[in-house]
């Protein structure tokens, strides 16, 4: 059985070689408003994730599947926090804090994916797929804890369980973290 792939085909340009998708969201940053009721990326990223981690390989189609696999991996980073939070405020605080921590992006020496992404090509688009992946780390955290914790409030061990699954046997924080 293959990976699911993102649907979305039509983007307002490129960041190095991501899609600049519009998504649902209430954070600043370059990614165009969403205003269908429909999936956003983020949405099908979260839907597609537990069939999705399981794969070694990853066929790139198209360049949203780059940040489909992006916030896949994002996701897992969320899992691994939120398997020590027994609270969803708890859980909030710790997925704020990783969305906004210092992180890698394509063409920095710790990005796992350097041989997938194509590296910006000047300071300007580095800071804007910066930006763009900050905006995208924010509003996932706060839909992964959602999902997470349901409407009871106790974190939902049908997701933590794949928190120590690796997507492509790859993990956006460095070795032991």
């Amino acid at each position: 059985m293959p990976a699911y792939h993102s649907s979305f085909t039509k983007s307002h340009g490129t960041i190095g070689n991501m899609a600049l998708l519009p998504i649902k969201t209430t954070f600043r940053g370059p990614a165009p408003p969403f205003n269908n009721k429909e999936q956003d990326i983020i949405d099908e990223a979260l839907y597609f994730f537990k069939a999705n981690v399981f794969f070694r390989t990853y066929e790139i189609k198209s360049e949203a599947d780059r940040v489909l696999i992006y916030i896949t991996l994002f996701i897992t980073e969320c899992l691994k926090k939120l398997q020590k939070c027994a609270t969803q405020p708890q859980a909030m605080n710790e997925m704020f804090s990783l969305a906004i921590s210092k992180f890698d992006v394509p063409g920095d020496p710790g990005f796992p994916l350097n041989s997938v992404y194509a590296k910006p090509s000047s300071p300007a688009e580095a800071d804007l797929m910066r930006q763009y992946l900050h905006q995208i780390r924010q509003e996932t955290a706060v839909r992964i804890v959602e999902k997470v914790y349901g409407e009871d409030g106790k974190p939902s061990k049908w997701w933590l369980c794949f928190a120590k699954k690796k997507f492509m046997d790859k993990s956006l924080s460095g070795p032991g973290q």
